[in-house]
């Protein structure tokens, strides 16, 4: 039988891959329920081309994210909203034993230990979508955690790897959201430019797969075909390679335990990423420099803190790259209000009560730091 699918967020970047991936498979999926934001006219013709009775807009609220991820009865939920608007229908599916495959950041972030430990009491299976956490997913299949010795995430660099400090802090917006491999929103993609993606990317690995921080290393790889990097404890690595295309860790994450057919693998330097002309592919692996990206530090020194410190660096952030999206402060001024935001917080034990706490008054931090920094330019 078609596996029910469910998606919440299904008119942003994941969600229409992922719907992408659901139409050229249409013996291995149904769409069983969609949740979008204020999209309307998008979310029905979605609705209508797949034959779906249970959609909901912003306009519900969270009643109707969760009368998508539960009452349209799912084989698997792929959760790919923003912020914590769906973590009650995603924490409701988990609780109902429905596998959730999980494009949410913020969700894993803030309350990635919350989530796994729910999974394991209900018999959900969580699949990571993002790219780099898919492929230490697939590296980590069928290999005992006692023979892991760490684990490493790729980042392409974003658009700013081989700029000078200066050109960075002093960047404008058009050239932070022009990313040389990458088509995604403006937030994540404003986050590759700072590399604050990576850093909050080390955050949801720990919380995935159980490794501390000083476990869980970063590599620059511009080409982004490599993806994940695993290395046991004998010396022998692991890396899962791919074209640079989200349809391929969506679609494994749906499919799980099994994989989708129909790629074309006669060409193996096209199937790892190589134009259909080229001859040769190469491969480049960087160390990423904290000087110029201070945001990676950031996420670690939150990792390390634990508790609601994560969750206070994702929601400073996301108030940091609004601002800066606004013109209201500088591209260098964005690890400055978020390390403002930190310095601001305790760290308290995390439940979904606490976490709302920590988002709301991060973001209120973060807000007085952006004003501050706006003064500080006028």
């Amino acid at each position: 039988m078609p596996k029910r699918v469910a998606i919440l967020g299904s008119t942003g970047s994941i969600g229409t891959q992922a719907l992408d991936v659901i139409a050229r498979h249409p013996d291995r999926f149904t769409v069983a329920g969609l949740a979008a934001g204020k999209q309307i006219e998008k979310l029905r013709e979605q609705a209508e081309r797949f034959g779906v009775k249970v959609a909901a807009s912003a306009d519900e609220g969270p009643a109707g994210l969760l009368r998508v991820a539960v009452e349209s009865k799912p084989d698997v939920l792929l959760a790919a909203t923003d912020g914590f608007v769906a973590f009650d229908a995603v924490f409701a599916a988990v609780e109902c034993g429905i596998d959730v495959a999980v494009a949410n950041k913020e969700l894993i972030v803030a309350a990635g230990d919350l989530l796994m430990a729910a999974a394991a009491k209900s018999g959900s299976r969580i699949v990571p979508v993002d790219s780099e956490h898919s492929a230490i997913f697939q590296c980590l299949v069928g290999e005992s955690r006692d023979r892991v010795h760490s684990i490493v995430l790729t980042a392409s660099g974003g658009p700013f790897w081989r700029k000078t400090k200066d050109e960075i802090q002093n960047a404008q917006v058009e050239a932070a959201l022009t990313h040389p491999t990458w088509q995604m929103g403006v937030k994540n993609t404003v986050d590759s430019a700072s590399m604050m993606n990576k850093g909050l990317e080390v955050i949801e690995a720990s919380r995935l797969f159980g490794f501390p921080g000083e476990r869980i290393g970063i590599l620059v790889h511009p080409q982004s075909i490599a993806h994940g990097i695993v290395i046991f404890s004998d010396g022998n690595v692991k890396i899962q390679a791919a074209a640079p295309d989200m349809r391929l860790p969506i679609g494994y994450a749906l499919a799980f335990p099994d994989r989708l057919s129909g790629t074309n693998g006669s060409d193996p330097l096209q199937a790892i990423g190589a134009h259909p002309q080229a001859s040769a592919l190469r491969f480049d692996f960087e160390r990423p420099d904290p000087d110029r990206f201070p945001c990676v530090g950031l996420a670690y020194e939150a990792l390390e803190q634990g508790g609601t410190m994560p969750a206070v660096l994702s929601a400073a952030n996301e108030i940091a790259v609004h601002a800066f999206v606004e013109g209201k402060i500088g591209f260098g001024q964005i690890p400055i209000v978020i390390a403002e935001a930190l310095s601001s917080a305790m760290v308290r034990e995390v439940n979904l009560a606490t976490l709302r706490q920590a988002d709301a008054q991060a973001r209120d931090d973060a807000r007085a730091a952006v004003n501050a920094a706006r003064r500080v330019k006028v």
